[in-house]
């Protein structure tokens, strides 16, 4: 067989060339050709990431400080997006997260490379199973350096890739704006969540530094010291090459799933043929575009039966006629048909066993995952939506013009709910056998907290107590972590809430349990200005775990803790705290209102409420 040497010759040079192509492009030097290094410029990268941060209207980033982010956060406080430290890298994240679930905007966070950012991974789990927009921002090792054993080098990208909607590392200057932009689009898009841009240290400070640390002070010699050299230097023109050339930071488009004409139309035919329809409100129906009042009026129009869950607790007021708190699983028995809006049919609806089988179901959720979760096993629904939950409820509401839910029906599940408070009220009443009665307490505060307050829920037993008798005077006033059930919201949570309501009450509903894992906050709420009241119900005890391990297990191991001061604790860290028992019970509701009046002074308070054991929540999961 003959060979033609052209042939071969030809294929040769263009694998060659298609090499030396590639080479360049890996090494940068074809963008280098045509984009300046400014070589004696002062600019760092910690710029451009403000600069993108405000164009998105940012007001806060969240952090603990450390030298691999220093840069970030100077460059951010010199355009006027505040910083806010706190003593926990989980709390930074927490604070992001609230304010995200307040403001309608992404929440941001940075932290230190390594632990910085290990310390965050339950705060960012929490943040996607809440399906809040969030930005973690993480230093890292130096481009040349990741996997040679630098300080704090690991590989954060494979620990938050299944935690976040999107994960980069950025490489050059040049693309922190556009990766960042990128970031903050997604965070929002679809169903909102948790996304995470790693700045290496060497992105992040200005050249003569980064210059300095790229010198090779005895190179060897020869032509492995030229190449090494060459090499080094050409890494650090491309770092830098068109680093400050002007680029767009103005925000993306932002993508959020809409239910189609047909199928609103669809659910406008079998709403106006219901007789006893139910609506199940979950955290999604808050989420932007459309503004939680608007969601509000739409179903008060509507005038069907609302069961609130998550963010959506508030949504209707304190006293409203068609929020129906109690008895939700016989409503559920008797309804003909449920709207399930954003509302997930997990473990908090029995994986949707409590569903009637013969109910018409409408399902309306940005996630598909979580549309049709369990559907395969416990129930089916009539008509399922991947959409948003709250454009969809105003589109229904507007399309259902002039109807009303039948009256007698919202009266009915009103009136079980007024007989089943009636009989909480009254366990409330009951002394316990030591110290205070938590259900009292609980009720204490709910009618002495100002009409524009924030809760924060934070706990177990004190807390799932709380969720039956506290009521959230509004849209947008309910905060606990969500369906991960986490635990160490609390400081975090109430520290995003202050500063998204400067002028509103924060109130922190603790466990003894939870409270641990945040009190040094009170160090952040009195440097930062941010006051806070806190009521902790201190039993002493794991008691949501302590109910069912004692019974079946015969063993209280693990769940007893101490009547702690931790009224002196919060005082050690520039609050006042107060101790409250039997003793002087007499005293809680002139001890509120000084709280009260501490908070608008700006001075954070703590009140460490004894209280005894009732059996007001036998049966209540706590796996």
């Amino acid at each position: 067989m003959d060979v033609d040497i052209g042939t071969i010759l030809g294929c040769s040079l263009c694998i060659i060339l298609g090499g030396l192509t590639f080479a360049a492009y890996k090494f940068g030097l074809w963008y280098q050709l045509f984009h300046k290094t400014e070589t004696k410029s002062p600019r760092h990268g910690g710029e451009s990431v403000a600069e993108v941060l405000r164009a998105h209207g940012v007001k806060f980033v969240f952090t603990l400080v450390g030298g691999h982010i220093s840069p970030i956060l100077v460059a951010c406080e010199k355009v006027g997006i505040r910083i806010v430290d706190t003593r926990h890298e989980a709390t930074a994240v927490f604070a992001a997260d609230a304010v995200a679930r307040l403001s309608g905007t992404v929440g941001v966070a940075a932290v230190t490379a390594g632990p910085g950012l290990t310390n965050t991974v339950t705060a960012v789990k929490n943040a996607q199973m809440a399906e809040s927009p969030l930005l973690l921002i993480g230093g890292a090792a130096g481009t040349m350096l990741q996997g040679r054993g630098a300080l704090q080098d690991i590989d954060q990208m494979s620990l938050f890739k299944p935690l976040c909607k999107f994960c980069a590392s950025v490489r050059t200057i040049r693309e922190i704006v556009p990766v960042v932009r990128k970031a903050l689009a997604i965070a929002q898009s679809g169903t909102p969540g948790p996304v995470f841009v790693e700045f290496p240290i060497d992105t992040l400070y200005p050249y003569h530094l980064v210059a300095r640390e790229f010198g090779v002070k005895n190179p060897p010699k020869g032509l492995m010291g030229k190449i090494v050299t060459w090499y080094l230097q050409n890494h650090l023109s491309n770092l830098f090459a068109g680093a400050w050339e002007p680029r767009d930071a103005s925000p993306l488009p932002v993508e959020i799933p809409q239910a189609t004409d047909d199928q609103v139309q669809r659910c406008i035919e079998l709403v106006s043929r219901a007789k006893k329809p139910v609506i199940l409100l979950g955290s999604q129906a808050t989420l932007p575009p459309t503004p939680v009042d608007d969601i509000r009026k739409a179903l008060e129009t509507l005038g069907i039966p609302c069961f609130l869950g998550g963010m959506s607790r508030g949504m209707l007021g304190k006293d409203s006629p068609i929020h129906i708190r109690q008895n939700r699983r016989d409503a559920l028995k008797e309804a003909d048909l449920v709207v399930l809006a954003g509302t997930v049919c997990d473990f908090r609806l029995s994986y949707g066993r409590v569903l009637n089988r013969r109910s018409r179901i409408i399902a309306v959720n940005r996630d598909k995952s979580q549309l049709l979760k369990n559907s395969d096993m416990f129930w089916k629904p009539t008509v399922a939506i991947q959409g948003d939950a709250g454009s969809f409820l105003q589109r229904l509401s507007k399309g259902l013009k002039g109807y009303k839910c039948p009256e007698d029906w919202p009266q009915s599940l009103k009136q079980g709910d007024i007989t089943k408070e009636k009989a909480n009220r009254a366990k409330a009443d009951e002394k316990t056998e030591h110290h205070l009665n938590p259900l009292s307490v609980l009720h204490r505060v709910d009618e002495l907290m100002a009409e524009d307050s924030i809760i924060v829920a934070d706990g177990g037993d004190f807390v799932g107590s709380a969720a039956y008798i506290m009521r959230p005077r509004g849209p947008l006033r309910w905060l606990d972590p969500g369906a991960f059930g986490t635990l160490g919201v609390g400081g975090g949570f109430a520290l995003g809430a202050k500063l998204c309501r400067p002028d509103s009450e924060v109130w922190i509903i603790y466990g003894d349990g939870s409270l641990g894992y945040s009190v040094a906050e009170y160090d952040t709420f009195t440097r930062h200005k941010t006051p806070v009241i806190s009521v902790v119900g201190n039993d002493a005890c794991w008691s949501q775990i302590s109910r069912e391990q004692v019974p079946i297990l015969g063993s209280n191991v693990g769940c007893g803790l101490a009547f702690t001061d931790y009224h002196t604790v919060a005082t050690g860290f520039g609050g006042t705290g107060y101790l409250i028992g039997r003793e002087n019970e007499a005293e809680l509701d002139d001890i509120i209102r000084e709280a009260q009046r501490q908070s608008k002074e700006g001075k954070s308070t703590l009140l460490n409420v004894l209280i005894g054991k009732t059996n007001f929540r036998e049966g209540s999961i706590s796996v």
